[in-house]
């Protein structure tokens, strides 16, 4: 096409385009369409969701799989405010995401002309979930405000960001040059050399040193080989959020797991004598519900400012989490000690403490599916019980967790799943309850239309299993809970998706068949799963 004939659409295509953006997601909308125009003559990928949150999760799913920003067209209006949800996730866990959400003609911002899709103040909406929000008023601005939008998105700490395009500005003609080439770099944030010296001080003199690896550790670059270099060298044991997982692996001998609503580890992290928290809030699940208090000295880094002694007093380090422990290594001497016993007795602790609960079914559930699903899987888990007991159970191996703990929301794991599939080329696993699974549901299409080789496990208890846990713990009985829920099976094969019913007995053998599969695969297990007691 000539210059003549291009428009701001393919301003904003070139743009992602330079900056190496492969996979866009999102659905077609009105004041968009010239948008999605201009993808037709580009060598983008899109992949079409069904409902916008959904796309949302989808982007996150693939910037948390691929390493790589997630890149979200939005449509104006209702389109742009349903990605809200899923939105809150990524920003709250630090997922870096692009959002290109289209907007009404530019004669119509910030009146009441009845236009459809027309918001007083559409940015406005976003900015409770986004790093910032920018709106472009003329075609020569799309480049520079995208990447400056697509740096400010990976710069500690990481998370979305938000550039809307009124339409007119989309569809009209361009004299801006082809954009091949864009400037966008990251910035790091150091830790002030002092801070430093007095963490490092501490920890060369304490006797019980824990460190707290937060899911910031695995979002920073180099972060896991930092905290296994800072952890040798101090010997002390780690324990991981649910964030965190996998930052240390489970085999290493300092790994004391991530059984983070377990009296057994709360009690260790409360009676170190130096405490260093890194890329953690330390927060609702993170505190075992807010009953964590320590009583030794905390030293808490994150690159979230408004994160640190949020919730107790620390030396505080604002910093990227990676360029902190390998600081601190440096000046630190290495040194041996009881670390590994001090994590390998947490362990046992916990083990011995299921034991004595009548958890013999949802025990044997995580083994058989860990033994089912490769180790290099990237798993994805729903606001469900199955999930709750994998933020403490799961071991990643040499695959990645990822979950929806962040925010909280519902389904989050099967789009995200879908979405990470595509952009690795590799077969993924995510875990719904009945109720989340309704969430996403509509996304089975996606899966088909996009060939998607991920495997879905719906665990359908009738209801909100982990609500009606609380809400009979709480009150005595529940209510609002039981669902009227459709038959998954039939419904996954409806849409020409292969659908196994399984047992506790056949869910690990019915999971394990569908990696030896192409194409999306649906796995039900009715079963109705408890949580164990946290003391």
């Amino acid at each position: 096409m000539s210059d003549g004939g291009r428009n701001g659409g393919d301003v904003v295509v070139e743009t992602l385009t330079a900056l190496g953006v492969s996979h866009v997601f999102g659905i077609p909308g009105q004041n968009a369409l010239a948008l999605f125009d201009a993808i037709r003559r580009s060598d983008l990928t899109f992949v079409s969701s069904r409902v916008e949150n959904n796309s949302a999760f989808g982007a996150d799913g693939y910037a948390r799989a691929t390493g790589e920003v997630g890149v979200l067209f939005l449509s104006t209006g209702p389109g742009a405010l349903t990605a809200l949800g899923a939105l809150q996730e990524a920003y709250a866990s630090g997922v870096p995401l692009l959002v290109i959400a289209s907007q009404v003609p530019r004669a119509g911002l910030g009146l009441r002309r009845g236009m459809l899709h027309q918001l007083d103040d559409q940015k406005l909406s976003a900015t409770n979930v986004t790093k910032s929000a920018a709106q472009v008023h003329h075609c020569a601005d799309i480049p520079s405000l995208i990447s400056d939008a697509w740096a400010l998105a990976q710069s500690a700490p990481a998370g979305p960001v938000w550039v809307e395009i009124p339409q007119d500005v989309l569809e009209e003609p361009t004299t801006v040059p082809p954009v091949t080439s864009v400037a966008a770099t990251p910035v790091s944030r150091a830790p002030r050399p002092e801070l430093i010296d007095s963490a490092a001080n501490l920890l060369q003199a304490a006797q019980r040193p824990v460190i707290l690896a937060g899911g910031g550790v695995r979002r920073s670059a180099g972060g896991s080989g930092a905290l296994r270099e800072l952890a040798e060298t101090l010997d002390a044991p780690v324990v991981s959020t649910v964030g965190g997982k996998g930052a240390l692996p489970f085999d290493h001998p300092l790994s004391a797991a991530s059984w983070i609503e377990d009296r057994h580890t709360t009690t260790l992290l409360e009676d170190a004598d130096v405490l260093l928290a890194v890329g953690t809030a330390i927060g609702e699940v993170t505190s075992n519900y807010f009953s964590f208090t320590p009583r030794g000295r905390l030293i808490h880094v994150d690159a979230e400012r408004r994160v640190l002694e949020a919730n107790h007093p620390a030396l505080a380090i604002h910093a990227d989490a990676a360029l902190a422990m390998s600081a601190l290594a440096t000046r630190l001497t290495r040194r041996s000690g009881t670390g590994a016993v001090v994590a390998r007795d947490l362990r046992s602790a916990v083990e011995d403490r299921l034991a004595g609960q009548d958890l013999k079914a949802e025990r044997q559930l995580m083994r058989d599916l860990r033994s089912a699903v490769p180790a290099a899987a990237h798993t994805f888990w729903d606001m469900t019980i199955a999930g709750y007991w994998a933020w403490s159970a799961w071991d990643p191996r040499e695959g990645e967790f990822h979950s929806a703990q962040g925010a909280g929301g519902l389904g989050f794991a099967f789009p995200a799943a879908v979405a990470a599939a595509i952009g690795t080329g590799r077969r993924t696993f995510a875990v719904s309850g009945d109720g989340g699974a309704m969430y996403s549901i509509a996304e089975l299409a996606t899966a088909r239309q996009h060939d998607a080789d991920v495997t879905w496990l719906v665990v359908d208890d009738g209801g909100y299993g982990i609500l009606r846990e609380y809400m009979t713990g709480a009150f005595g009985q529940a209510t609002a809970t039981e669902l009227s829920r459709p038959d998954f099976a039939s419904l996954a094969m409806s849409f020409g998706i292969p659908a196994h019913r399984a047992t506790l007995e056949t869910v690990g053998e019915a999971i394990a068949g569908t990696f030896a599969t192409r194409g999306p695969a649906v796995v039900v297990l009715p079963a109705l799963l408890k949580m164990f007691a946290p003391t």
